[in-house]
Parts: C-alpha cells; structure tokens; sequence
C-alpha cells in the first residue's frame, strides 16, 4: 500500500469490516518508529465513493470535473475516472497524467486562465478543446495555437458581503463579454459556453443568483454573434459538507431550471475538487525537535496574556511544513487542528504550544498557537482533512522527503463499487486483502522501504 506521490504503481488495502483507519494509522505509526518516522499519508479511496453517489444525489445531472491541482496523486484519479467523473486540468502535466487513465478528451477541459502557448499546442495535438478565457490577449494566442479550440467565457463573480475581495482576480465582465465576441469572431474560434466561480468562503449565496442570471445574458448575448452555446460551468468552491452542497443546490435550482432548463441542451457542469478529496486524507507527522520558549513571545501580537508565567510553553518541530504538505498555510487558514496520537490521561495538563516545519524558516510555522499535553521527541501528530491542496508537487527544501502514502478502502465500499458496474479490472489489481487485526511486518505489503 506504499505509494510516491509521482508513482504510477500503487496498492489499495481492502480493510475487512472489523478493521478502521485508526487501526492503519496505528500500525503505520508502529512501522514507520522503528524504521525511519518519516510523515506519511492514509487516503481512504472509499470516501470518494460516498461523496460522488452523494453528488448524483442532490446535484444530478450537473456533472462533476475534478479540479487535478486539488489532488493529483494516482489512486485518486483512477478511482474518480472510473466512477466517471470529468477532469480539470490547468498544466500539460496534468493532462499527461489524466490521459494515461484512458480519460476521454472529452472529458477534460483546460482551465488555466494564463496558458503557456506550447501547453495550448499540447492540448491542441491531444484534442482537449475545451478551455476557458477572460481577455482577448488569450483569446488570440488560442487562436494562433488552438484553431479547433472551444471556449468557455469565464465571467467574473463577487461576494458583496466579503471583507476582502474574493473573485475578481480573473473573469472578465459582461460589457467586454461583447467585445470577446467580436474578436472571437473575427479570429474564427468558437465560443460554446460560460463559465463562472464562487469561492467556498462565500457566504453569501445570492451571489449564485447573481452568477446565474450574468451566465444567461452571456448567452442571450452569444445568440446575436450566431455562437451556438451549450455548456455552463459553475466552477468550485463546494466544501465537502452536505448541508453546503444542499444549500447551493436549493439556490441554483430554481434558476437553472428557469434559464437553462433541459430542453436547451444546455450541459451544466461544476469543478468540485475540494469537495471530494479534503476528508479521504489524514496525516502523520512526528515530533524531531522540542524547545521551551517565553509565553508573551509565543502569544500573537495583541492578545492579551491569561496565563501562569510559570507554566512552561512549549515549540514543536515537525517532519512535515510549509514546503511540503502544510504549502495551502502559506496563504490560507489551516483548516484543521492537530490531534495527539499517543494515548493521554483526561485530566493530564495542557500547555500553550506552537507547531513548525523542519526548515527553520520563519515562514515554516504551522499552528501558531495551541494547547496539546507536553510531547516528546518522537511522538506522533494527527491532522485530518488534508486532501485537497497538499498532494501535488512540493519542494524539496532542506532535502525534503515526501511523505508516503498508503491507501485504504472498506470492504462495503469495494462492494459498492462492484455492484454499480464500475470497478475496472486495471484498478482492481490494485487491491489486496488486509485482514481485521493488522499486524504489520517488515515484509508485509504496508512496507515503508524505499
């Protein structure tokens, strides 16, 4: 179940009912302290099951295409080719590694609003025509590189209510909509749809509505120039709850079915990455340097100190930071909190503590500030939800070692997969049985050796 993240050659541990993700990471944990504690990944594969029937649940017949920067490691692509989904890829490495799963182009669109000409000749030669635009200096150069080329108007969304502005980096306006057009005209290249986004710290949700009704005048606008439109995209920014894709659905429903109802021939399509993959990954990582420091060095600036002087604080070093997994804190909030893998009394004390990476970068700080029971060197931290942006291509700073990964997936969700017709012979060799009570050894397909 030993993987790279650049490996093409994995294996899935197909857990009997009696065994749990807890029970991997243990014995993962168990493996790796007598052999290296090196930080490693477990992927529960089966999880991306679940969350694509309970895409087709609520938002059919929308159809999903998965985001490959969120996570582009190979048992989460095979898995998501083979239950069907779409890819959107932004690179040609991407589009290299979806079309070595078999992947139609049809089923692939090429999203990167700042394209690199010889990635478009790429995509040109592999017939990936679908790709999306924002300003004429792009439409040209696809018109010089792609001439079969279809695109996608990417408009620009804003949350009213934000405090800070969320989607007007790229997406280009309704008023120089026409003026794309007049230009995609006169180059010859083919207009077919919009496209739009909604980040998922939005919260206001009117701006869905907002997206929706811009998108049909885009399309009422298209009509004029003879461009025959038959794609929306609404783009990410699904979180992976429930209740949040269920909210959307409740907004955007009404609407599609008034502006692009069936009988358009309008396909609506959505890039759903974060989505699918954040909850399939947890991570390990060990403890490889302590120190204690001043408790008002460690408080951010402004807050006020509450504690005992006395206590001690301490500042753990980890085998994992910013130029690895933890890449997304550099400019996002860390979305989850360390959990302590070793087992410790309720009543033991806590203590203000503070995580970073192992460059002795003063950019490597993983959680600022935290209260966990003193650790040790050697010891083990827990951080789930951390498959969406922390799987791709990562620096090899101060010699940097990637974290393996091992993959899991239960017997129910094998069986899911089987019985709706799509586990393929190429991805059920990957498969092995690992039994209820796992007892890992050296020799045993859980192996950590490189």
């Amino acid at each position: 179940m030993k993987g790279f993240l650049e490996d093409a050659n994995y294996s899935i541990g197909l857990l009997d009912e009696g065994a749990t993700l807890a029970d991997v990471i243990d014995n993962c944990i168990y493996e790796h302290t007598h052999s290296g504690k090196r930080a490693f990944y477990v992927g529960d594969l089966g999880r991306l099951v679940k969350k694509n029937t309970q895409w087709q649940n609520v938002m059919a017949p929308i159809k999903p295409f998965y985001p490959v920067r969120c996570n582009s490691t190979p048992g989460v692509l095979e898995i998501l080719g083979t239950l069907g989904v779409g890819f959107a890829c932004s690179s040609k490495s991407e589009m290299a590694l979806v079309q070595d799963l078999g992947i139609s182009p049809e089923n692939m669109i090429y999203t990167n609003p700042c394209k690199q000409a010889s990635q478009i000749k790429y995509a040109a030669k592999a017939g990936i025509n679908i790709m999306t635009c924002d300003n004429d200096i792009e439409l040209k150069k696809i018109a010089r590189n792609h001439p079969n080329a279809k695109l996608l108007l990417h408009i620009a969304t804003e949350d009213i209510t934000a405090d800070e502005e969320m989607n007007m980096k790229f997406g280009t306006t309704l008023k120089n909509c026409r003026h794309l057009m007049e230009c995609a005209k006169e180059l010859g290249v083919q207009i077919v749809g919009v496209k739009f986004h909604v980040s998922g710290s939005c919260k206001e949700l009117q701006t869905y509505i907002h997206a929706i009704s811009d998108a049909r005048c885009v399309f009422d606008m298209a009509e004029e120039f003879g461009f025959k439109m038959n794609m929306l995209d609404i783009g990410g920014g699904f979180t992976g709850s429930e209740l949040q894709l269920e909210e959307v659905n409740h907004v955007i429903r009404p609407l599609l079915d008034v502006y692009f109802p069936k009988e358009s021939g309008v396909n609506v399509i959505a890039e759903p990455g974060c989505y699918y993959v954040s909850s399939a990954f947890t991570l390990a990582v060990n403890i490889i340097a302590k120190k204690t420091v001043e408790y008002d060095k460690l408080l951010p600036s402004g807050v006020e100190q509450t504690r005992n002087g006395d206590e001690p604080v301490f500042t753990y070093y980890i085998n994992d930071g910013v130029y690895g997994s933890f890449a997304n804190k550099l400019s996002e909030k860390l979305n989850t909190i360390p959990e302590v893998h070793k087992k410790y009394k309720e009543d033991e004390p806590l203590f203000a503590s503070s995580l970073w990476g192992p460059s002795c970068d003063e950019l490597d700080q993983i959680v600022e500030n935290c209260l966990l029971p003193e650790l040790s060197v050697g010891d083990w931290l827990i951080f789930d939800n951390m498959g969406s942006g922390t799987l791709g291509e990562q620096s090899t700073f101060n010699d940097y070692q990637r974290p393996l990964i091992y993959y899991m997936m239960s017997f129910s969700d094998w069986d899911e997969m089987q019985d709706a017709g799509i586990a393929s012979d190429t991805l059920m060799k990957n498969f092995f049985f690992v039994p209820s009570c796992i007892q890992l050894s050296p020799e045993d397909r859980f192996s950590t050796a490189a």
